[in-house]
């Protein structure tokens, strides 16, 4: 028997033992590697539940991630050691929405590591052998699994669609919000104005290419001169966040929103989005991103390896989660190594 670590309710995370289920046809067993702690993940932590998906009974969260094959895998010319990444998201394929190119959206999607389906913070986990991503053979734990939430920021940026050179107001610099920026810069948008209330995260926003950092909405209104810029990323986990979009934007602008409310509730004043004419769009997780994300990574356009601030063991994850949750000085990015770091944190 094994060991895991389980969101049991709000507040609720201990490491217990897991029994790990067989196996399923088409399935195959990864020993985890790494495992990022996913802002999704503090929601469930925080507020016991994201939308619908509540936590019932407990369940293993961790969604971003990465592991060593147990075994070959032939068709995809994988060798039983190889390290690889995994598309958590398994669409059904049959839906209007899978057959019209968006799986993100499927109704019925198994998600890794969302309830009631249990991710990766454990040992060993078996996944579909259709979600395995393979890696180049320099990489390491920590970029496979920062590949998924890499791969969330490029999705918003499609449809975000920046023009060259365009100013960029992005709310949250959070990982998602310091992914993004980096693929923003590489899709050749202009300025970058970036906003977090979070000394630490400004500080890595400027470090990592935004033109000016910021604490909040009233500099993105300076800078602009009352203005708004023509296209606002939002990725807080504020419920003003979307008003602060909103009040980010000048008038006949775009709005995407990637962040996650606390308390899945937005707080808005409608005239102001009325009145500015805005086109609005809410980015969920990402299509089929994972080659473009690679590349990034191999390329050296988007640094993943700063963002990770944190590397602890299974049994230091619910510490973890408790100073995610109060906002710690100089946490950014946590992953977790449940086999132990020393075969690669960096």
């Amino acid at each position: 028997m094994t060991e895991a670590l389980y969101l049991r309710a709000a507040h609720d995370a201990r490491v217990a033992p897991f029994n790990l289920r067989e196996g399923r046809p088409g399935e195959t067993l990864l020993k985890v590697a790494a495992v990022g702690l996913c802002g999704s993940d503090l929601h469930y932590y925080k507020d016991g539940g994201i939308g619908s998906a509540q936590i019932k009974s407990p369940f293993v969260p961790g969604h971003e991630f990465g592991g060593w094959l147990t075994e070959d895998i032939e068709e995809k010319g994988l060798r039983c050691g190889a390290l690889v990444a995994v598309d958590p998201n398994k669409a059904c394929g049959h839906c209007a929405y899978c057959h019209s190119g968006h799986p993100n959206l499927c109704p019925n999607v198994e998600f890794i590591g969302a309830p009631p389906f249990d991710g990766a913070m454990t040992s060993q986990i078996w996944v579909p052998r259709s979600q395995i991503v393979p890696l180049p053979g320099e990489f390491t734990p920590l970029d496979a699994v920062m590949l998924e939430p890499l791969g969330v920021a490029i999705h918003a940026v499609d449809l975000a669609k920046p023009r060259l050179l365009e100013r960029v107001a992005l709310l949250g610099c959070g990982p998602i919000g310091l992914l993004i920026l980096q693929v923003l810069k590489a899709a050749g948008a202009g300025e970058v104005l970036a906003v977090d209330p979070l000394e630490h995260r400004r500080a890595m926003a400027a470090r990592l290419g935004a033109d000016r950092a910021g604490s909040s909405l009233a500099d993105i209104q300076a800078w602009t001169e009352g203005e708004g810029a023509p296209l606002v990323i939002e990725a807080t986990n504020a419920p003003l966040g979307f008003r602060d979009a909103i009040l980010s934007a000048r008038i006949g602008g775009r709005v995407v929103l990637v962040g996650i409310p606390d308390g899945d509730t937005y707080t808005l004043p409608a005239a102001d989005a009325r009145r500015r004419g805005l086109k609005v769009k809410f980015s969920r997780r990402m299509g089929e991103v994972y080659p473009r994300a690679i590349a990034l990574v191999a390329s050296g356009k988007v640094d993943v390896a700063s963002l990770v601030t944190h590397r602890v063991t299974l049994e230091e994850g619910p510490a973890a989660f408790r100073a995610h949750a109060g906002d710690e000085p100089g946490v950014i990015k946590t992953l977790i190594y449940p086999n132990g770091v020393e075969r690669g944190t960096a």
